[in-house]
């Protein structure tokens, strides 16, 4: 899998949208509007490719005082299991600790808990509902590595 920054609107961009809608959004009978999408102009989109073909996609938005926010995790139903999250998560790491950000924070389902945790994040707070799914708050303090 090659990981690389990809351009929000551009043809790459539109298939990761295609995927992230696939995973996260048509199984819960949801679609990204226009506006969601706009809203991640200024975000940092990451995705890992095997050929032309998107297989997971994560974004980094960061934050004031040294934190990043990952959002819209994704990796295909071909793709789970195989390692390419974990890859792409270290990936995204990486890029926010050379954009000096110094701690991450995202919202996970209640059900990629453990992926979150082996990768070292914790949870932080109460349980939440966001899209109709249990959330938790978890954050990771980054460390050179």
């Amino acid at each position: 899998m090659e990981i690389r920054t990809i351009g929000h609107d551009s043809e790459e961009y539109r298939r990761v949208v295609a995927l992230r809608s696939a995973i996260l959004r048509q199984p819960l009978g949801l679609a990204y509007s226009a506006a969601d999408l706009a809203a991640e102009r200024d975000q940092l989109h990451l995705a890992g490719f095997i050929g032309a073909a998107p297989v997971a996609t994560i974004i980094l938005q960061p934050l004031p005082e040294g934190l990043g926010k990952l959002r819209q995790m994704a990796v295909s139903e071909a793709g789970q299991r195989k390692g390419l999250g974990t890859r792409l998560l270290q990936a995204a790491e990486e890029l926010a600790r050379t954009l000096g950000l110094t701690r991450l924070m995202l919202h996970a389902r209640e059900s990629a808990l453990p992926f979150y945790e082996k990768a070292g994040y914790a949870t932080v707070g109460a349980r939440f509902t966001e899209v109709g799914l249990p959330h938790w708050r978890m954050e990771k303090p980054l460390t050179e590595a």
